[in-house]
């Protein structure tokens, strides 16, 4: 059995209108968002981010991440 070639694009059209069909706007979004690189140069932005913060500042921020999310999570679960 040979099956028919189609062209990228509408194979692209029909695809991204099925994942939104069955996944909804936000989800199909997420969805794509895995698979981009991105712009810009990640590294090269983080350094200069955290250039001037001690360890005690980033596990600082650290503890304070997992406390709101703790928090959170606790909220989401009751």
């Amino acid at each position: 059995m040979i099956a028919e070639t189609q062209p990228l694009t509408e194979i692209t059209q029909k695809a991204l209108r099925l994942l939104y069909q069955e996944l909804g706007l936000v989800n199909t979004v997420r969805f794509l968002n895995q698979f981009t690189a991105g712009l810009g140069d990640y590294t090269a932005e983080r350094q200069l981010a955290i250039e001037n913060q001690t360890l005690e500042e980033a596990l600082s921020e650290v503890y304070h991440y997992q406390a709101e999310r703790s928090a959170q999570n606790s909220e989401r679960d009751h």
